[in-house]
């Protein structure tokens, strides 16, 4: 926004959502607007946060909040609610004890200073990035870790899964799985980073069995928080990101608090044949990516379409996270990466100017060309702030469809649910939670996908904190 400009939001408002949600609930929801669309049966699972506080400390990072799932159930016209915190180790101990007792990887220490945490290299597993459910088990994702297995229809836990001992030690597992639409494998990846990184490429199969497609160790610091796959490739964006650990080890600082910008460094695209393993490395000028859209081949060409910042985004050091400047910061915006297959050419365009996260498609054509992506976005069209929009973006026109909640509706991550009988890409529903703050309640809204228009806002009793990402399933699970 313009220096004239008033924004569309209050602070105070947007902060109010990162308020602690301690109760755990279990209803009917009876207050509908619209109509519940008859063909929408099954489950949005979501995850994010859900505590920003313990024994009347905050945590300095809202990703070190515990993860909380929420399921919401469509059925016949209607719907249910149900919330529960996944019960990791870390949180059972701190709700016993009400007070933070371990270490988190953002930026909340150990009370006590640095004495209380030096040479401590453990972290909570706060389970609180993502949910899928797969192969009957409903698993809650953190990346650094292995997820928690939930029970699907009660969301109580079951305890951490190691897949089998895929996973045995604590060998970390993505929170950004992707679906192949032909096979209905998942594809999703691990990754231990240091001075060097270790990744680690998985395929699970619809049958409950892992496949390990492939281990590679690649040079340097990674952050790969997602990853995008093609016909013929495993793709992976290396941000140019470093690791200063003396702060760490020795009790100072977090480790997500250590990491910073390698000035000087190229960002490295890793392309990893899906069919011969081998690894292709290709540089290009420095930008960050946290999420991808999609991306697919066409005429001899790799396209990668992903939310892109010039530099890594995170809190501001010199406040507490709900007080942020969003003026401040670097924008999100929407944009392409193609790369020449047979020249390692690059070339990058921005696609849209608007500030935007959390993209998303219909997962019919992940790894394939596709037309529309969904965003959350901010209201105005220029100028960083909280996302208070739903975005539709068509990529074969540069034209967009925005439907605003602002001034005091704040948007989660859209996720789009094909239509059982239509084929068209965008027939289907936009599944978004938006945190209104003049009532200081959620509601769940379910827009068309082809106009965003609303089809039906449920209004929950309460509200659920700025969540992160969810899936949806068409299992109903009924408990």
């Amino acid at each position: 926004m313009t220096a004239t400009q008033q924004p569309a939001y209050r602070l105070s408002d947007w902060a109010e959502g990162y308020t602690t949600l301690a109760k755990e609930y279990d209803y009917a929801i009876d207050e509908i607007e619209g109509c519940i669309p008859a063909e929408l049966q099954g489950t949005l699972f979501r995850n994010g946060p859900g505590r920003f506080d313990r024994g009347g400390i905050s945590y300095k990072h809202p990703f070190d909040g515990d993860g909380m799932i929420c399921a919401i159930r469509f059925e016949n016209g209607k719907a249910h609610f149900r919330n529960r915190f996944v019960r990791s180790e870390g949180f059972v101990e701190e709700e016993k004890a009400d007070r933070i007792l371990k270490k988190n990887v953002f930026a909340t220490l150990r009370p006590g200073g640095f004495l209380n945490n030096i040479f401590d290299f453990s972290f909570k597993n706060v389970a609180n990035t993502n949910v899928m459910y797969w192969a009957g088990k409903l698993l809650a994702l953190w990346e650094p870790a292995p997820p928690h297995g939930l029970d699907p229809r009660t969301l109580e836990t079951i305890g951490i899964d190691d897949l089998d001992g895929l996973l045995k030690g604590g060998l970390p597992f993505s929170a950004h799985p992707r679906r192949e639409s032909e096979t209905g494998d998942w594809l999703t990846f691990g990754v231990r980073s240091g001075f060097q990184t270790d990744l680690s490429l998985y395929r699970l199969k619809p049958d409950g069995k892992i496949l390990v497609e492939g281990k590679h160790t690649i040079p340097g610091f990674a952050f790969l928080h997602d990853f995008a796959f093609s016909e013929n490739y495993w793709i992976f964006v290396q941000n140019p990101m470093a690791l200063d650990p003396l702060p760490f080890v020795f009790g100072f600082k977090a480790a997500g608090e250590c990491l910073r910008l390698a000035e000087g460094q190229p960002t490295r695209i890793i392309l990893i044949g899906r069919h011969d393993g081998k690894v292709r490395t290709i540089e290009t000028d420095p930008f960050f990516v946290f999420h991808h859209v999609n991306a697919f081949e066409e005429a001899g060409k790799l396209m990668i379409d992903s939310v892109r910042y010039p530099r890594y985004i995170t809190t501001q050091e010199d406040r507490d996270f709900r007080e942020t400047d969003f003026s401040q910061l670097d924008p999100g915006q929407l944009w392409r990466t193609e790369i020449d297959l047979q020249t390692s050419r690059v070339e990058t365009k921005q696609l849209l100017s608007r500030t935007c996260e959390f993209p998303q498609i219909n997962p019919g054509v992940m790894g394939k060309p596709h037309r529309f992506v969904y965003l959350g976005a901010t209201d105005r069209a220029e100028g960083n702030a909280p996302l208070q929009a739903i975005v539709k973006f068509d990529m074969s026109n540069r034209e967009s469809v925005v439907r605003s909640f602002a001034p005091q509706g704040f948007v989660s991550e859209p996720v789009f649910v094909p239509h059982p009988n239509r084929t068209e890409e965008d027939a289907g529903w936009v599944l978004t939670m938006v945190y209104d703050a003049s009532r200081r309640r959620t509601d769940v809204e379910i827009l068309d996908g082809q106009t965003l228009q609303r089809c039906a806002r449920l209004s929950l009793k309460h509200h659920v904190p700025h969540g992160l990402h969810g899936s949806f399933v068409s299992e109903v699970f009924a408990s």
